[in-house]
């Protein structure tokens, strides 16, 4: 099935009247399993089930207008660069009836194609105020689900708090969305390590079409995700946070092992990385429980509990704390 065909198949039953315009935010969001590889490129369906946290008030904000002529696209407050622009205007066709163009701002208060999961913001903030303008008034199952067209990721940036994106069975990818688990924890915090904020040489797409291709290590990742993504469920439930924090790490690394055996080689990890991860792991050692997890970028994310907070803006200055339920 084509993205075309999908997404036709989603909107004939929606309504239509439409708005002036549409605004919407959406939160970023940092896998705790992580997706990493699909089963069907044009539609975006991922090979395994990932789990992710959002970033709360990190993200996304993205108003949209009807526009005469042309697209309009802007990223916080300036022209759109033209790759940033094109993307954005091959998913608005997928909308789009003849002659009818959009004026979309869109504004992002973490760093762009960082790692830092924007594309997923974006693309889940876009949709939503389409959704607006358009009058469609989808659901929320199937909003995740167009968000998925534009940036799989995007899939869990529908959601707060802890989020299951379901890789599904049907090769229609109508059983292929996120939804919010239950399972509020408000002492779990996040902090962010930015190591750069340029934009990846090798995007994510890129990246995992790569991995999938040629890395030997690729062919146990499936069942190691599986598995990864089952115990998190588990430590969640259970409010398990050394389960919580050890399984999303070694998950972390999994994935990046499988992208070091590709070839060429992929490593999104910058020395700065590597010291910092070298760094959790030597306070951990002496009994601090403190994790981390990174996306397809050199960023760090740790995960730690309310009662470390202190402890963890002093060994690291410049972090950046989430607090993802409150």
């Amino acid at each position: 099935m084509t993205r075309q065909k999908f997404v036709d198949q989603l909107l004939k039953r929606a309504k239509s009247k439409p708005e002036t315009r549409g605004e919407a935010f959406a939160p970023a969001n940092i896998a705790l399993c992580k997706y990493w590889g699909k089963r069907d490129t044009e539609l975006n369906l991922p090979v395994n089930s990932s789990l992710s946290i959002s970033l709360g008030k990190l993200g996304t904000r993205t108003v949209v207008k009807f526009a005469k002529n042309a697209d309009r696209i802007f990223l916080n407050g300036k022209r759109a660069p033209k790759g940033f622009a094109v993307r954005l205007s091959d998913y608005l066709d997928l909308f789009r009836k003849k002659g009818l163009f959009f004026e979309v701002r869109t504004k992002n208060n973490i760093p762009t194609g960082a790692g830092l999961a924007s594309s997923a913001s974006g693309f889940a903030a876009l949709i939503q105020a389409l959704n607006e303008l358009m009058g469609w008034k989808l659901s929320r199952r199937e909003l995740s689900m167009l968000a998925r067209i534009g940036s799989g990721s995007a899939a869990r940036s529908l959601c707060d708090g802890f989020a299951v994106w379901h890789a599904g069975q049907r090769p229609d990818g109508m059983d292929s969305y996120a939804e919010t688990v239950d399972g509020a924890w408000p002492e779990l915090r996040v902090g962010i390590l930015e190591v750069s904020a340029r934009r990846k040489k090798t995007g994510s797409t890129e990246g995992m079409n790569r991995t999938r291709e040629t890395s030997e290590l690729y062919e146990a990742w499936p069942a190691q995700a599986a598995c990864d993504f089952d115990e998190l469920r588990a430590a969640i439930a259970a409010k398990d946070f050394s389960m919580l924090g050890k399984t999303a790490e070694n998950n972390a690394l999994a994935m990046h092992a499988t992208m070091l055996a590709a070839w060429p080689p992929l490593c999104y990890w910058k020395p700065q990385s590597v010291s910092l991860m070298q760094k959790v792991w030597e306070v951990r050692e002496y009994g601090f429980e403190l994790y981390f997890t990174m996306d397809a970028g050199p960023n760090l994310k740790l995960l730690f509990l309310k009662e470390s907070q202190a402890a963890v803006r002093k060994l690291f200055p410049k972090v950046q704390i989430v607090k993802p339920f409150g």
